[in-house]
């Protein structure tokens, strides 16, 4: 059985280099969010505050992939 993923959205607080940015969680909890491979491929860039949807795994809270911008 594959694992399962969890999706949430999240904000773009810090750019702490081209594939790794600080994300707020809406909890408040603060996680590293780096991004997905057809988004480094297509050097994606975010800004501070932008809302993201993120992909985590039930094992490892602090870290997350980035998917893609958040629909608004």
């Amino acid at each position: 059985m594959p694992d399962v993923t969890i999706h949430a959205l999240g904000e773009i607080l810090e750019n702490l280099n081209p594939e790794l940015y600080r994300v707020s969680l809406p909890n408040g909890k603060k996680i590293f969010g780096h991004l997905s491979k057809p988004l480094t491929e297509a050097q994606a860039v975010f800004a501070i505050a932008d809302r993201v949807v993120l992909e985590l795994t039930p094992y490892d809270f602090d870290q997350a992939r980035i998917l893609g911008a958040a629909a608004e």
